[in-house]
């Protein structure tokens, strides 16, 4: 959706400043938004006891970001090994990391169970017999297969390629307390970027009857759900908002009837990162070209490669020309990067206020998913990320790539194999 206007106002007075003292293109994000977004959340559940939030570090990996979710409360989930580190390094440890991974190797799991270890969070059956040292908890990620309907970015459940299948649900949690593991929870996720909350809800019910089976079948009990992400923002002006408040009476009403039909109640958990940051970031660049041929062109300092998603996605992102905002000259035009690919483009026919070189591109809703899924094709270097803080400071968080950054790989000590003839 178009930035709050809370955001876009602070943001535009100083804009000029910001791009004169660090230069172009820059992602920036908004400690007030996010701060305001995380409180949101923890206040709309509040009735439930224990809930707690996991920030989803592959939306925002930056350390700056997760110290503000950190002061007020929030965990982190993990799905790769310098996740994990990044949590660690600011403070957070054992139950406040979830590690949810796929495909894991030995390597990972050696990692997530070292420095008092982490919640594990496993995505396949197999995985039990891969630990180094039994955990006395562990998770497993569900996959209802087709009792469920994915949406057009996770996909559908049953071509998915994580978690437990429903018919070894059962045995996974047998084989735990086999093995002496007391403590369980359990995991789905199975949308993205979903904006109608009845399908949180949905999801919510679903696990609680998991729950409720495998309590009977084989007397053990949960300390918790984690009902994953997923949790979408509007995109596009015209859309509407996620419901939080009504997803969060309805869930409430789910967890009193399971506390009085069994006597106790597992926590809640979630793992949102879009829901939280995405809002609130924007990627900043400058027109640098004009072309005209079979299209009209408005060519950019930044590429793809610092903001995938329009290109991987085909996904809207709003944008709007810094001080044009309310211009009626309005042109259709392809907003495009320098990638030698013709997906490069943050805007296709999209009608904007005509631009001469100079111009301030402010690209919104790039907060989660932006910077993080950068690249490097064609030699071009990722962005540097800025806060723009709470007293209307602008620090810098991460520097941009440099050329030497990405020669760096190739600076190594020369090493042969020459195999043994048979």
């Amino acid at each position: 959706m178009p930035m709050s206007d809370s955001y876009h106002k602070r943001l535009s007075e100083i804009l000029p400043q910001v791009v004169d003292t660090f230069g172009t293109p820059f992602h920036i994000y908004d400690e007030k938004g996010i701060k305001k977004t995380c409180r949101r959340l923890i206040a709309a559940f509040k009735e439930i006891d224990g809930f707690k939030e996991f920030f989803a570090v592959k939306a925002l990996p930056n350390p700056s970001i997760m110290k503000i979710m950190q002061e007020i409360g929030f965990g982190f989930d993990c799905s790769s090994t310098p996740e994990i580190q990044l949590s660690r390094q600011i403070g957070s440890f054992k139950n406040d990391i979830m590690f949810t991974s796929n495909n894991t190797s030995l390597s990972q799991f050696e990692t997530a169970q070292k420095k008092g270890g982490c919640i594990l969070n496993l995505d396949d059956i197999s995985l039990i017999s891969k630990l180094k040292d039994i955990p006395d908890l562990i998770c497993f990620r569900y996959n209802p297969g087709p009792r469920r309907k994915g949406n057009n970015i996770i996909g559908n459940p049953v071509e998915s390629k994580y978690g437990v299948s429903h018919n070894q649900i059962i045995d996974a949690y047998s084989q735990s307390s086999g093995l002496g593991v007391k403590r369980f929870g359990i995991h789905t996720m199975l949308a993205s970027n979903e904006l109608n909350y009845e399908y949180m809800v949905e999801t919510t019910r679903m696990l609680l009857d998991i729950v409720d089976m495998i309590c009977e079948k084989l007397n053990i009990t949960f300390e918790f759900i984690n009902i994953g992400g997923g949790l979408g923002i509007p995109y596009k002006p015209d859309e509407k908002p996620f419901n939080l408040d009504f997803m969060a009476t309805e869930v409430g009403q789910l967890f009193r009837k399971f506390k009085k039909q069994n006597g106790w109640l597992p926590k809640l958990y979630m793992e949102s990162g879009r829901y939280i940051t995405g809002p609130h970031g924007v990627l900043v660049t400058k027109v640098i070209n004009h072309k005209n041929i079979y299209r009209k062109y408005v060519g950019v300092d930044a590429s793809m490669s610092a903001l995938m998603r329009p290109g991987m996605y085909d996904a809207y992102h709003h944008i709007h020309i810094h001080g044009k905002e309310n211009a009626g000259n309005l042109e259709k035009v392809d907003v495009v990067g320098a990638l030698c690919e013709n997906i490069d483009k943050f805007a296709v026919q999209r009608e904007l206020p005509a631009t001469i070189e100079g111009d301030i591109l402010v690209i919104h809703d790039t907060g989660a998913h932006g910077h993080a899924m950068g690249f490097n094709y064609n030699g071009h270097l990722r962005p540097k990320e800025l806060l723009l803080k709470e007293d209307s400071s602008v620090e810098l968080i991460r520097r941009a790539e440099t050329i030497e950054d990405y020669f760096s790989t190739l600076n190594f000590e020369p090493e042969t194999l020459f195999p043994n003839k048979q």
